[in-house]
């Protein structure tokens, strides 16, 4: 007796996706600390590009109010980058004024708005995991190293200079070793103790606390640093932390002289064809910035929520147009706002925009206490997002996927620390690349024999190789290495019948070697492969 086929359950319902204020439990405490790491990387990056000090927080409102709302990606935060400095002060020296960089930095926008258009952004899909695990990592030991002199209260360099020689003539390791020169004990004080509350804040105990998820840690040793600089300058004025190492945010006072500090595009500049080229320079180096980074926040990104890379190019070019209107910097996605975004347990991109409203209200309404804020306590903060991006378990991970996964991983690293995050990924992508060809060179990798024909057995059958359906110029080296393989004295059927396209390289390669196979003995029959495309040759 047949038996039933069990009927199926009741469906069960796909979970509602949450509204965007659903999280806001989560998303207000990351956006706080977001806000306090972005603010002092805003002015620090105006400085070293050369800018005022406005710019860079008018960038940093622009990427977390409009880019967050316009962008695909849950967890990413956009702002002016360290990686855009140079740029910047080149183009300052080529169009001879900030205003024109201002009509440059628009014009870019526009530039990437198109690139959006025309879906570009599937360049990230071509970017090795290995390449980006060793970029985050390598982000991650810059972070320690380059916050241990402001750790330390002995650095007057940006704040985030993520390059390897430094504008003040230091590199990332020599800067270590002047910090050592000049402690200034009120400062370790502090980075102390903040980095002391953010490791406790961590610990399960603490985590077990309901009021600990609503308060972060961040908030906490900020606080905690303000007030321990107070009773120091009180108490003990010979230890308080200097004012060059306190946070510096221009003061305003009312809405009207806001506008009158804000500088606006030069649009007279347009008639210049220098500042295409300046503007074409900011979209391109922000652009492959910005894919970079989202590719790696996906990877951060403990949902593993994928972001639309098109989508996003689009929201950067409208972010950078308005910026550029605006006065700001130019901006892209950047990693190390994000990372710390992630690690304090944002869940959507209402974090992000939180991070741009913290940053007005802080322009307008707070300049005066938010310049209390010893900036040990902030690189407390990223000495522990930088170990969260390069922690032992990944290395040992990696080494175990193989030599072709941690040797790009591992040059990527060590070239990022020595040059830049461009120069360095580019390094590690060039690497990632020569593995995949040299794979793709392995014989039969693209051409395979194919043994279902009924005459396949018989001693004086053909070898009967079939090309797959897509062939591209990456499959050469393959095709010709098991071509060059082939016994001498064998008749061989070249099928390229299921293939859509064949690349005319490869066309080449192929009537090379039919033209050679006669002297080797090789009877080969083509199938499939366009004749005329190889008699032209």
């Amino acid at each position: 007796m047949p038996i039933a086929a069990p009927s199926p359950g009741p469906a069960v319902p796909t979970p509602p996706k949450p509204s965007l204020f659903s999280t806001i439990g989560q998303d207000a405490p990351s956006g706080l600390v977001v806000f306090l790491v972005a603010l002092p990387l805003c002015l620090g990056i105006s400085l070293a590009s050369g800018a005022p000090l406005l710019a860079g927080v008018i960038a940093g409102i622009v990427g977390g109010v409009l880019v967050s709302l316009l962008s695909g990606s849950a967890v990413s935060v956009s702002g002016p980058a360290a990686g855009l400095t140079v740029v910047v002060l080149s183009a300052i020296a080529t169009l001879g004024s900030w205003p024109a960089v201002l009509a440059a930095t628009a014009v870019a926008g526009v530039i990437q708005i198109g690139l959006g258009l025309a879906r570009a952004g599937i360049i990230a899909l071509y970017f090795p995991a290995a390449v980006i695990r060793g970029m985050l990592a390598a982000i991650g030991i810059i972070l320690i190293l380059k916050q241990l002199p402001h750790f330390f209260g002995a650095d007057t360099d940006y704040f985030e200079d993520m390059n390897f020689l430094q504008f003040n003539g230091l590199n990332t390791f020599s800067a270590i070793g002047a910090a050592m020169k000049g402690l200034s004990p009120g400062s370790v004080l502090v980075g102390v103790v903040s980095l002391t509350i953010l490791l406790l804040w961590n610990t399960a105990p603490v985590k077990r606390q309901s009021w600990a998820r609503l308060v972060p840690g961040a908030l906490i040793a900020v606080l905690a640093s303000v007030a321990i600089n107070e009773l120091l300058k009180a108490f003990a004025p010979d230890l308080q932390v200097r004012p060059e190492h306190l946070v510096k945010l221009p003061v305003v006072s009312s809405l009207g002289q806001l506008a009158s500090e804000m500088t606006f595009p030069d649009f007279s500049a347009l008639r210049k064809p220098a500042t295409y080229g300046v503007a074409f320079t900011i979209a391109v180096v922000a652009s492959l910035e910005t894919l970079l980074s989202v590719e790696a926040v996906d990877n951060l990104d403990p949902q593993k929520r994928h972001t639309p890379t098109n989508r996003e190019l689009l929201a950067q070019g409208a972010g950078n147009l308005v910026s550029g209107l605006l006065g700001g910097l130019p901006l892209t996605a950047v990693i190390v706002r994000s990372s710390a975004n992630i690690a304090a347990g944002a869940q959507t991109k209402l974090s992000a925009f939180i991070h741009g409203l913290l940053l007005l209200t802080s322009l307008l309404f707070l300049g005066a206490v938010l310049n209390l804020i010893p900036l040990s306590a902030l690189a407390a903060v990223l000495l522990t997002v930088g170990y969260k991006l390069t922690p032992p378990a990944l290395y040992r991970k990696q080494w175990k996927l193989g030599r072709e996964q941690f040797v790009p991983f591992i040059i990527t690293i060590v070239a990022v620390l020595f040059t830049d995050l461009l120069k360095g990924v580019s390094i590690g992508l060039v690497l990632g690349f020569f593995f995949i060809l040299r794979d793709n060179a392995k014989a039969g990798s693209y051409l395979r024999r194919d043994d279902s024909d009924d005459n396949a057995e018989t001693p004086d059958a053909p070898l009967h190789l079939r090309l797959p359906e897509h062939v591209s110029f990456l499959n050469k080296a393959s095709i010709v290495t098991t071509l060059e393989q082939l016994p001498h004295n064998t008749r061989v059927i070249l099928d390229g019948s299921r293939s859509d396209v064949i690349d005319h390289d490869v066309l080449e390669a192929i009537e090379a070697f039919r033209q050679a196979a006669p002297a080797r003995g090789i009877d080969l029959e083509l199938r499939g492969i366009r004749q005329v495309a190889l008699g032209a040759h």
